[in-house]
């Protein structure tokens, strides 16, 4: 790693601790500094009330925010290398789409069919919103094993995300307004709702899509010539899309499940990242869009918790107003984006 890469690390782990510690000490409860870093180092001195705040709901949902951030830049960046298309995002598969559509059978249709309320719960919706997402993921899979052209997979992707989003509309036109509230809630994104054990769970998949990362980084480089060169340096495409679109697949999803669809994220970071580095080599691209897409995240928290009220703005409204018009800004410009 040069000196300037180096530099412009050290910067970014700089501002993610700044961004992390921000994150930890906003709130509706105002809990000085001093007191949330002491919170932090476990210090038994501070008022337990504060403590408890900071540890089990605070630290969590910080914790949270870097995994959604970094995940979801990730997968937007794998995506728009794999089409090349600077507008491919982490859900352009319909994995957040299918996840939507479990939630929605859940929330819409699970109460015409007598099923117990206590289903609702967290865990409930996570369950869902996973099988949901699993079962696109298989039909998407399925579909690319007899698709050469990888264009073509980015299209299926569109179409079932359409599919589902049309069974979602018919559940909705035939739901109660309390149910429809319940759903709106959801899509609307929530960092807070978790616990230590779900965020443990949510770390663990995480960990093994990131790790998996490793294994294609050399063929993404190559892929970026092109995919006639790609095959004449021994690159397995059909091998290297597979992983692709899983480790997407599985980042997009989990993170869905647990926290909701959060928008705009995966899809603008990876430019910011570009045109940061002037680099096309993901073992640069990667790390730094991780790290950007968590300070992303931890920043538009912040903003969401709308500071010294008790109020909370939805995660997806403030990702949508950070990301929307980075996107149009890029369109308008025409930048030279680094495919």
């Amino acid at each position: 790693m040069n000196k300037k890469f180096f530099t412009y690390f050290s910067g970014l782990v700089f501002f993610l601790l700044i961004a992390f510690l921000l994150n930890v000490s906003s709130g509706s409860v105002n809990i000085p500094f001093k007191t949330v870093f002491l919170s932090l180092l476990g210090n038994d001195d501070v008022k337990q009330s504060w403590i408890y705040i900071v540890q089990n709901y605070r630290l969590p949902k910080a914790l949270t925010a870097i995994l959604v951030g970094s995940g979801l830049s990730v997968s937007g960046l794998l995506m728009q290398t794999l089409f090349r298309n600077p507008l491919a995002g982490p859900f352009v598969l319909g994995i957040s789409s299918g996840a939507s559509l479990g939630v929605a059978l859940l929330i819409l249709g699970a109460s015409a069919f007598g099923f117990s309320a206590s289903i609702f719960s967290n865990l409930g919706v996570a369950i869902a919103s996973s099988l949901g997402a699993f079962l696109v993921l298989l039909a998407v899979m399925i579909v690319a094993q007899k698709v050469r052209n990888t264009m073509s997979i980015l299209i299926i992707g569109l179409m079932f995300g359409s599919l589902t989003s049309a069974i979602i509309s018919v559940l909705a036109y035939f739901s109660s307004a309390e149910k429809l509230q319940q759903y709106l809630f959801w899509s609307f994104g929530n960092l807070g709702n978790m616990s230590w054990k779900e965020l443990m769970l949510f770390f663990v998949i995480y960990l093994i899509s990131i790790t998996s990362i490793v294994f294609i980084i050399k063929p993404l480089n190559i892929l970026l010539l092109g995919e006639n060169y790609a095959i004449t340096l021994g690159v397995n495409i059909k091998r290297t899309r597979n992983i692709t679109l899983l480790i997407t697949a599985l980042l997009t999803g989990v993170i869905t499940a647990f926290v909701g669809p959060v928008a705009f994220v995966g899809l603008a970071v990876p430019h910011i990242t570009k045109m940061i580095f002037n680099s096309s080599n993901h073992k640069i691209l990667l790390p730094a869009t991780a790290i950007i897409g968590a300070i992303a995240m931890l920043f538009s928290d912040i903003i969401a918790q709308v500071p010294n009220s008790e109020f909370t703005l939805p995660i997806n409204a403030i990702t949508s107003l950070f990301g929307a018009p980075i996107v149009i800004w890029l369109l308008v410009r025409k930048t030279k984006i680094i495919l």
